[in-house]
């Protein structure tokens, strides 16, 4: 079983990617903007509408970690998706990301920061 190869060379002689992998990629770029719009939502949402907390500075704690993780989330996906489109057009393997662990380690830890507000309140 052979794999489609994402770039066509066009009668001009250049490589023309197929639009079902361009596609691809931008949705996978939009999926990981909408990530970090949640974040920043979350972020502006908690500094906004949550009642200070008895520690000081926890809740501005739990708003910047939101926001400086979809800070890092935006530009991690503008940066992937750049790289993924070169790869593709190279017919190079698909880069992998650091995206995912990054996310998963700033979930982390706006949900540890959230549940010593939470106890502490």
């Amino acid at each position: 079983m052979t794999l489609p190869n994402p770039a066509e060379e066009s009668s001009d002689g250049e490589e023309e990617l197929d639009y079902r992998f361009t596609l691809a990629n931008e949705r996978t770029f939009l999926a990981w903007i909408r990530t970090s719009l949640g974040l920043l939502a979350g972020g502006v949402a908690v500094h906004t509408l949550v009642q200070p907390f008895h520690l000081s500075g926890l809740r501005r704690a739990l708003a910047l970690s939101c926001i400086l993780l979809a800070v890092i989330v935006a530009i991690g996906a503008y940066s992937h998706w750049r790289r993924v489109g070169a790869a593709m057009r190279r017919g190079d393997p698909l880069p992998a990301t650091v995206m995912v662990p990054i996310l998963s380690a700033g979930i982390a830890l706006v949900s540890v920061l959230a549940c010593v507000a939470v106890l502490l309140r």
